[in-house]
C-alpha cells in the first residue's frame, strides 16, 4: 500500500471511529430513538448527515456532522466542499433538521455528547 492510500485509510477510519463513538453515546442519550449513519434526508440529492437521531413519533429531527481537517485544510475547508455544506446545511434548517457540527476531537473528548446533553434535554 502507498503512502498515500495508507493515510487516507487511517483517516477514513478515524472517521469512522468518531462516528461509532458518537452513535453509541447518541444511543445513551436517545434511548427510543432511530440513529442512522450516513443518512440521506432529501431524496434526490447525495447529501448526507453524519449522524442522524429521529424518532417517528415527535417532530424532532437531530443530525450530527464531524468536521474533519480543520487546522489541515480538510476538503471540506476549501471552496467546492465549503460551498456544497453550506447548501447541504442550509436545506437542512429549511426542512426542519437541528444540524450539530463537531470536530473529532470533541467527540473523542465527549464534548460533543456532553453539549448535546445540556443543550438538548
Amino acid at each position: 500500500m502507498s503512502k498515500k492510500s495508507a493515510s487516507y485509510v487511517n483517516r477514513f477510519s478515524k472517521a469512522k471511529q468518531m462516528q461509532a463513538l458518537l452513535v453509541m453515546h447518541l444511543n445513551e442519550v436517545y434511548m427510543g430513538r432511530k440513529i442512522f449513519t450516513e443518512y440521506k434526508f432529501k431524496p434526490g440529492r447525495q447529501f448526507a448527515f453524519d449522524v442522524a437521531v429521529l424518532d417517528y413519533e415527535e417532530p424532532e429531527k437531530i443530525a450530527c456532522e464531524i468536521e474533519g481537517g480543520a487546522w489541515v485544510q480538510g476538503a471540506h475547508n476549501r471552496g467546492k466542499h465549503f460551498i456544497s455544506d453550506m447548501e447541504k446545511y442550509n436545506l437542512a434548517a429549511a426542512m426542519g433538521w437541528k444540524v450539530f457540527r463537531f470536530t473529532p476531537q470533541q467527540v473523542e473528548k465527549g464534548e460533543a455528547i456532553a453539549w448535546l446533553k445540556e443543550h438538548m434535554s
